[in-house]
């Protein structure tokens, strides 16, 4: 009956996006549906409590300060100086601009802790430029799709503190134990660009000369301000300085201050840049509204928790138990955030995953891990519909774009199963 449910419910949101509804939207009718046809409570009072609780939180409040800084630095000359920082040291390597999707995102994860944000403000940054120089679409819109989940996994991450506070363990110790799988990730993004270059060398814009190391020391000096940019963000963090959205607020403050000081600033640029980040946010929380009643209708349902019991229920071996966790989250992940997934689940699943004598630091990495996965899974992978609204192309044309990065991530759970020691170590080195 269960799998029924899901499957019903995923037609019905298949058909309203196929019809051209607004995502937000179709998951909202989605989730009306859902408790009008499965549950006694009147669906209204639900949405109105769902939607409010997902727009009033003070945290959300980062989300649409990074947009807003990612604006300012893509219509300023912040973004043209990052370009022509990095490119002179990527010329000889495979891919050459396309890596600095990856790099970027993986800087940015450390300062964002989400993954749209990520996704949204690099993005921004990055799709024009490359666009511009003739990269192909496919891999740059890919390469975004792929690193920007690096948003959930790199300290400080916001899922990482759901699980904690649910799993009762170090969120300290799951942060530290993030930094090696995060940056194992981004290594295999990496690797990817590479072996496509080597491949389809014709399809990377030729470079027309090659720069000195003199030439590649004078043209770090354009990365400067965006290094000042990221310390200021990120030291305010880790020196218990500011919260995750006061440091967004230093951010716009800061990125407003080195654009005007280059004089690159003037009114037409603040008002676009407010203007599209706004823009931009409102597609997104649209999004998180449709997202959180969606959540609650499936709560209201059962249906998470129903599927957790039954997982518990099967009595696998640890590896087994976690192929079935793997397909199970993707599934979950065609309905909810990773944030909602975790909150339904975990108190279902803690018990069998400690009976299996599996470690709950590496366990918490694995989710994360997972639920990145789901965030380029359609049909309700969120990255997907972040990319879809600043491209303009269709939710399959993205996943199809994403896959390689999608293996790979299934590449990097194998590894941290095999190898444990890539989650555990530092954290092991902690006292306390």
């Amino acid at each position: 009956m269960d799998i029924l449910i899901a499957l019903a419910l995923i037609i019905v949101l298949l058909a309203f996006l196929a019809s051209g509804v607004w995502i937000g939207l179709a998951l909202a009718a989605v989730g009306y549906a859902g408790m009008l046809a499965f549950t006694p409570r009147a669906p209204g009072d639900a949405m109105a409590v769902a939607i409010w609780g997902a727009g009033s939180g003070w945290t959300l409040t980062a989300l649409p300060l990074f947009l807003w800084m990612g604006e300012i630095l893509f219509r300023t000359r912040l973004s043209e100086d990052m370009f022509k920082g990095l490119s002179p040291w990527l010329e000889r390597l495979p891919g050459r601009l396309l890596h600095t999707n990856i790099i970027g995102c993986t800087i940015f994860a450390a300062v964002s802790g989400s993954s749209a944000a990520t996704c949204a403000t690099i993005g921004k940054i990055t799709l024009p430029e490359l666009k511009k120089r003739g990269y192909p679409d496919h891999m740059a819109i890919g390469t975004i799709a792929g690193a920007g989940t690096l948003g959930l996994l790199i300290p400080p991450s916001i899922i990482m503190i759901v699980y904690g506070v649910s799993a009762e363990v170090s969120i300290a110790k799951l942060f530290i134990g993030g930094v090696f799988p995060g940056l194992m990730l981004g290594g295999l993004f990496m690797g990817w660009v590479i072996f496509w270059a080597l491949r389809n060398p014709e399809q990377v814009p030729p470079v027309t000369e090659r720069t000195r190391l003199l030439e590649k020391l004078s043209a770090s000096k354009n990365l400067i301000p965006i290094v000042l940019l990221i310390m200021a963000v990120l030291g305010s963090i880790y020196a218990g300085i500011a919260t995750a959205t006061e440091a967004a607020g230093l951010g716009v403050v800061g990125s407003l201050i080195i654009a005007a000081a280059q004089r690159s600033l003037n009114w037409q640029t603040f008002r676009d840049s407010l203007m599209g980040a706004t823009r931009l946010y409102c597609m997104i929380a649209l999004i998180l509204a449709g997202s959180a009643f969606l959540t609650l209708a499936m709560g209201y349902i059962g249906l998470p928790r129903q599927l957790a019991e039954w997982v518990s229920s099967l009595g696998l071996s640890p590896g087994m138990l976690l192929v079935v966790l793997t397909i199970f989250f993707i599934i979950l992940g065609s309905f909810l955030d990773g944030i909602s997934m975790v909150v339904l689940t975990m108190a279902v699943l803690l018990p069998t995953v400690q009976a299996a004598g599996i470690d709950l630091i590496w366990f918490g990495i694995f989710v994360v891990l997972v639920v990145e996965m789901a965030q380029i899974t359609p049909p309700v992978g969120f990255n997907l519909f972040v990319l879809q609204g600043m491209t303009g192309r269709q939710i399959t044309e993205i996943a199809r774009f994403a896959l390689p990065y999608f293996l790979l991530m299934c590449a990097a759970v194998t590894l941290t199963y095999w190898f444990p020691g890539i989650v555990t170590w530092l954290p092991g080195k902690m006292v306390g």
